[in-house]
């Protein structure tokens, strides 16, 4: 029999009944609405990042360019790789952690709830800031989401105020709000947790969170400086990182590769810890292997730190050096790999109830598994230095970034939506969600493996035609993810307002979160819960239809 977390004789808290929507455009200090807060703005610019792919893929539907000029595809390509990491998967993770983290441990609210709004309110006119720059004679950043020196240092003569001045402000405010939401999230965890809620009994969703924001909090601070050094380049005729006065480009890239590699894990990590909260629900299974998949995101923290170089192969790279960390960059796929097992694992003989987070969390895994593999190919030097900077490169990056990380962040969304909103969401229309995201996902970045074993360079908006067929696979590919958008956000949206309402804990779900109402009030709980079991403990497999006394689903 599944054994509660708290002692659910205790009296259950009301949901809460403030709904005023004007709640949201306020400076609020309540965890839960900045949580919502930061998934909503994200979103947003996840359809702005997701037009610019859109018109960049309109471009590479032929070998010539013939929709835009050279400076505006640059534009279009540089801002959306920005937009898709700093201002949609970093800040959304951050909002449903926002949300989670304190239900999740039994806490009332974030540890400094002052500094949690500020760090929320930061990126909105950060991200405005670096939109604006379109209106610049100029237009915005052309030399990429990495912006390398020298490129990112030519502007014209007498311009002070251009695209890639916008960029780089952009992201220091960036990079500020995220250093003050990671001393938030592990002051958090560390000294909020519930009574009885020890370090393991805490879902694995607060380990991946509390990993993520340890590496980010680490890391962060060089990504950060080298911008402001930059800046200082760019504006003030310092040639710290100009290559044409003496500087040196490549210190520029051992700052910036400290930060954005490890990165990708500080995105990779929460939506690992969604598989893990997602999985045990609706295989009626507890997880295999907690403690192992708690260390495992420990590990993953540890090891990113040492991979950076991995980018840099092709940069003059001293032979030493390279082997250093291709064994290091291979030594990553260890941690990862005892997550993968687990996750394998705990599915195995379940019985799997395919509702729509089930089969976004099934499809992230499937599609993480195929990024992993091309991931452990390219730690190796003499493979890497093949297909550097060629569309190999592109495709792995975005099996992880979207086809892993973005099918977590919707189960996600799926899964917690009727705890945030109290009611339940249109299953068929979130399955007709599911499969068209994994179509378009398959569709648009599978092909560019082979267009980058080929040859074909990415970076560019015109190519030989033999690799048009590819080409227009992705692209129609891009244009099915975009049309994918649209019944989720009717679903979502139609949902929240006149959705069927929905008890408690419509899954069943062992979290501690589910044991309070939904949506949770003002405190999260009625009173202090005390913890006394660990968490994912299902019993034995067991369908939905079969009862259960000890799970509490009154409203």
């Amino acid at each position: 029999m599944t054994r509660p977390l708290i002692n659910l004789s205790e009296p259950e808290p009301e949901a809460s009944t403030d709904t005023n929507w004007r709640q949201y455009f306020r400076f609020s200090t309540d965890h839960k609405v900045i949580g919502i807060q930061y998934m909503v703005m994200s979103f947003f610019f996840f359809l702005v990042g997701g037009l610019f792919a859109i018109l960049v893929r309109a471009e590479l539907l032929t070998p010539t360019s013939n929709l835009f000029d050279r400076p505006l595809y640059n534009a279009l390509f540089t801002l959306h790789g920005t937009v898709m990491i700093f201002l949609w998967i970093i800040p959304f993770n951050a909002g449903l952690a926002n949300y989670l983290i304190p239900l999740m441990i039994g806490a009332k609210d974030m540890a400094f709830p002052r500094l949690n709004a500020i760090a929320f309110w930061i990126i909105s006119p950060a991200g405005m800031l670096l939109m604006s720059s379109f209106l610049l004679p100029n237009g915005p950043a052309q030399s990429g989401w990495w912006s390398y020196p020298p490129v990112s240092l030519q502007t014209a003569p007498g311009q002070w105020l251009n695209g890639q001045l916008f960029w780089i402000v952009s992201l220091i405010f960036l990079g500020i709000s995220s250093i003050m939401g990671s001393v938030n999230f592990i002051a958090t965890i560390v000294w909020m947790r519930a009574p009885g809620m020890t370090f393991f009994r805490m879902p694995i969703f607060v380990w991946s969170v509390l990993s993520a924001q340890i590496l980010q909090l680490f890391c962060l601070p060089s990504l950060t400086g080298a911008l402001i050094l930059l800046l200082f380049d760019l504006s003030f005729g310092t040639n710290i990182f100009n290559s044409f006065q003496n500087g040196d480009p490549i210190i520029y890239q051992h700052l910036f590769w400290f930060y954005s590699h490890p990165a990708v894990y500080v995105m990779a990590l929460p939506a690992f810890g969604i598989f893990a909260e997602i999985l045990p629900a609706f295989s009626r299974n507890p997880l295999f292997g907690y403690r192992s998949l708690a260390l495992a995101s420990l590990g993953i923290s540890l090891i990113s730190i040492f991979v950076w170089v991995h980018h840099m192969f092709a940069s003059a790279t001293p032979g030493w050096m390279r082997m250093t960390f291709a064994i290091t960059s291979g030594l990553a796929a260890v941690p990862t790999g005892v997550k993968t097992f687990g996750w394998i694992a705990t599915i195995w003989r379940g019985k799997l109830h395919l509702d729509t987070p089930m089969l976004f969390a099934l499809g992230g895994v499937s599609m993480f598994i195929f990024g992993g593999i091309t991931g452990v190919m390219l730690a190796s030097n003499s493979f890497d230095l093949h297909v550097n900077n060629t569309y190999f490169v592109v495709g792995h990056f975005h099996y992880i970034v979207f086809n892993t990380i973005t099918m977590a962040i919707y189960a996600a969304i799926y899964f917690w939506f009727p705890k945030i909103t109290g009611r339940m969401y249109a299953e068929g229309w979130g399955k007709l969600h599911f499969w068209l995201t994994f179509l378009g996902a398959n569709l648009t970045f599978f092909p560019m493996h082979s267009l980058g074993l080929q040859g074909m360079l990415r970076r560019v908006a015109s190519y030989e035609p033999i690799y048009q067929g590819g080409n227009v696979l992705s692209s129609l590919g891009a244009f099915l993810l975009g049309a994918s958008t649209l019944p989720f956000i009717a679903n979502i949206v139609a949902s929240w307002l006149q959705g069927r309402q929905t008890n408690n804990n419509p899954w069943r779900a062992t979290g501690l979160e589910w044991t309070t109402s939904s949506p949770p009030p003002k405190e999260n709980f009625a009173e202090v819960p005390y913890v006394t079991f660990p968490p994912y403990d299902y019993g034995e497999p067991r369908a939905y239809g079969e009862s259960d006394p000890s799970v509490n689903t009154s409203d």
